[in-house]
């Protein structure tokens, strides 16, 4: 990953909080034919050091299941306008950019396929996403013959993590002014993945 200073990030802690900002990964792996990709949500297991998600059996990545891979993890974004510097008006010499928030989680991909353990995996994934719901829904409330026809048809992987590199390019380049208007800008944005990023500006300024 390229990650100037000004933008790298090492920290243990922010790393783990801009994976769970953005669950959604891009699973990365090298098979016979080339690069192959797939978008799974992946849980992040801290202490044993492992995401672990699944894949559908037909999908090539979960034959390709056993070697090198990386997850990556992008949480909100925003294309920068020029018009949001106050330093546009002072010497004009500012160009559009964009502000993101992305981490690389390098490793080792290995498949398992065993019902109980899927089971373990879908149920913890359910109950991650479902935890703020009003009315949380179960793995339980399906029919279980129902739910173990469909656990055949998927594959367990884990990514065994080596290396771990982020980047959170949030205008930390610019001065505070400039980074005041694009924190404002953002935050009257339409589009709410760049409202998202508005409020982590300011996190950023305080850690």
């Amino acid at each position: 990953m390229y990650a100037p200073p000004a933008f790298a990030v090492d920290d243990p802690d922010t790393l783990a909080a801009m994976i769970a900002r953005a669950p959604l990964a891009t699973l990365v792996a090298a098979g016979p034919d080339g690069l192959e990709a797939a978008h799974l949500p992946l849980l992040h297991d801290r202490e044993a050091g492992l995401l672990v998600g699944h894949l559908a059996r037909g999908n090539p990545l979960a034959a390709q299941a056993d070697g090198a891979a990386m997850a990556v993890f992008v949480g909100p974004e925003a294309y920068v306008s020029p018009g949001f510097y106050p330093s546009k008006q002072a010497h004009g010499r500012v160009v559009p950019t964009w502000d993101y928030e992305a981490v690389h989680v390098h490793g080792r991909l290995e498949r398992f396929d065993d019902a109980d353990t899927l089971l373990r995996l879908v149920t913890a994934l359910t109950d991650r996403f479902e935890a703020d719901r009003p009315a949380p829904w179960s793995v339980a409330d399906a029919p279980g013959a129902y739910v173990a026809g469909l656990l055949r048809a998927i594959v367990g992987v884990r990514l065994v993590i080596e290396r771990v590199e982020g980047v959170r390019k949030l205008s930390q380049n610019r001065d505070a002014a400039d980074r005041a208007g694009v924190r404002a800008g953002l935050a009257a944005s339409e589009r709410p993945v760049e409202r998202a990023l508005a409020p982590l500006m300011e996190i950023h300024e305080h850690d």
